[in-house]
């Protein structure tokens, strides 16, 4: 099962990251639908690939959903964090762009994918033949190498993020730093959804998931409405 899964994944990543992003959407459907198949004719049963707790991961997911909105916006409030929220991927947009990214290509072109692909068939196949310890570390562990392509494209959209996901000053931006600490938070990341689903059922990580996706556009703009932040402090400072 591991291969075939791996195999997909790896295919729906370029596609998505460098050959038809704009198609991400429909690659993301038809790879989560291929993982489905291969954990189903494992032997995998719909509850152990997550789907189940419909109420306590709806519940769940509103509850994290609503504090993603509050670090947001204490972020984006705070001109020592505003930095952080500038995406030129973001601002490039229109609001009809926007809309689309945070309405279809988030919930469909990325929450889809990783969430029923990696929590949902890798996962709860792995956690059927290997037990709940082996499924996490691999899942969680495919998860922080699936986030390689999209890490080297943060580092350029939003160097100061980079910067701080590397441990590095925004001036001494390595990208193969950027990279190697985007994996291990992803990871990381990746292992705290593992759990919350095994609690929640796919539900519980998809909401929490896509509210920080989805929500990233809409304070990216608000961030850079609000002005430059840290810098706009600094210049103060000094005159």
């Amino acid at each position: 099962m591991l291969l075939p899964s791996i195999a997909v994944l790896v295919a729906a990543n370029v596609l998505n990251n460098k050959v038809a992003p704009r198609l991400a959407p429909v690659t993301s459907a038809a790879a989560t639908l291929a993982l489905v198949a291969v954990a189903r004719r494992s032997g995998a049963s719909w509850r152990e690939l997550g789907f189940e707790h419909a109420r306590r991961g709806a519940v769940t997911g509103a509850v994290l959903a609503s504090g993603v909105v509050a670090v947001y916006t204490a972020g984006v409030a705070s001109p020592r964090t505003r930095p952080l929220f500038r995406d030129d991927r973001a601002l490039s947009l229109s609001r009809a762009g926007v809309l689309e990214a945070a309405l279809v290509q988030v919930p469909f072109g990325t929450v889809l994918l990783e969430e029923v692909g990696f929590r949902g068939a890798l996962y709860g196949g792995l956690r059927r033949t290997h037990g709940t310890a082996t499924a996490t570390a691999v899942s969680s562990a495919l998860f922080g190498l699936w986030h390689i392509l999209p890490a080297i494209e943060m580092a350029r959209a939003n160097p100061r993020l980079g910067a701080l996901t590397a441990g590095e000053a925004p001036g001494r931006l390595d990208t193969a730093r950027v990279v190697a600490g985007s994996v291990v938070s992803t990871g990381v990341v990746g292992a705290f959804f593992c759990e919350l689903r095994r609690r929640t059922g796919l539900l519980g990580p998809s909401m929490l998931h896509l509210s920080t996706n989805s929500l990233g556009y809409l304070f990216a703009r608000l961030a850079a409405r609000r002005g430059p932040g840290i810098r706009r402090t600094q210049r103060a400072g000094r005159a």
